[in-house]
């Protein structure tokens, strides 16, 4: 498709609307424009809502990282062999299975599109593990060519009582915060939930609120959807310290879905189907 400036050229956007109907007919969400200094736009068609339970594995929805690490504090490099599918799930493991750079292999799955404003939903059950973190998150960053913003949650292993929610704007951290877990993560299933609007943003975990932030300051660009699990052997004040597990851990993906902003309850157990309207 050309590219083209559908904020100069009216026609032009009328002509790439048609162009891109098939497209939205077919499942596809919003379309934003992105726009360069130089003023050249380029069209970035967003995901639409979907709930994937795994009965398949989806590699044009899904993109399994393997070959590399996040950088020197992670232990473990990113490895297909770390992602299984299961019937009806996912499991990302962390093994002991050495590579050239690495003492440990981990799992990290990431959607192949990006995401708006929306509803963000994933049922987890993670293992235990001091030094690890099991998370489901939404980021974009340089690596995609733009400024580092992030939703996250973050089971932290060495406590499986807890969750940690947070987000970064422009790289710089904001809104992080703990809160207990209805069971520990690693006994059963919960389903994590987060509802991100302009200025507002909310975090539940089955089902019940449990962080509200209305602040100026929060992502703003279109993000993928990451579920991961690693280790750190430098972060131990966070992470607590590193354990090398006697057995590989395992964090189960039951599902993950995406409501885009606007649309209700689209499916049995969606905190949309639950919440009042405010």
């Amino acid at each position: 498709m050309a590219t083209v400036n559908p904020n100069r050229d009216p026609r032009a956007r009328r002509r790439c609307d048609a162009a891109l109907k098939p497209l939205r007919a077919a499942g596809y969400g919003l379309v934003v424009w992105l726009t360069a200094a130089g003023g050249a736009g380029a069209e970035l068609v967003l995901g639409g809502s979907f709930k994937d339970d795994f009965t398949t594995f989806d590699p044009d929805r899904w993109y399994v990282s393997d070959g590399w690490s996040n950088g020197d504090h992670q232990n473990c490099q990113w490895s297909a062999s770390a992602v299984v599918h299961l019937p009806g799930r996912v499991a990302l493991d962390f093994i002991a299975d050495p590579t050239p750079t690495h003492a440990y292999r981990c799992g990290e799955i990431q959607s192949q599109q990006r995401f708006g404003y929306g509803t963000y939903e994933a049922r987890i059950k993670t293992d235990d593990g001091s030094g690890l973190n099991s998370a489901f998150f939404t980021y974009i960053g340089p690596v995609h060519g733009e400024r580092h913003d992030e939703i996250d949650f973050e089971i932290l292993t060495a406590n499986v009582d807890e969750v940690t929610v947070n987000t970064y704007v422009d790289g710089k951290p904001h809104h992080g915060s703990v809160h207990p877990l209805p069971h520990p993560s690693n006994s059963d299933f919960i389903v994590y939930s987060f509802i991100w609007e302009p200025g507002r943003l909310r975090w539940f975990v089955d089902g019940k609120l449990i962080r509200s932030v209305e602040d100026p300051i929060l992502p703003e660009r279109p993000q993928k959807i990451y579920l991961s699990i690693w280790g750190t052997e430098t972060l131990n004040d966070w992470m607590g310290p590193f354990e090398p597990p006697e057995r590989p851990r395992r964090m189960e993906i039951d599902w993950v879905a995406y409501t885009a902003a606007g649309e209700g309850c689209q499916f049995e157990g969606s905190v949309l189907c639950t919440l009042s309207d405010d």
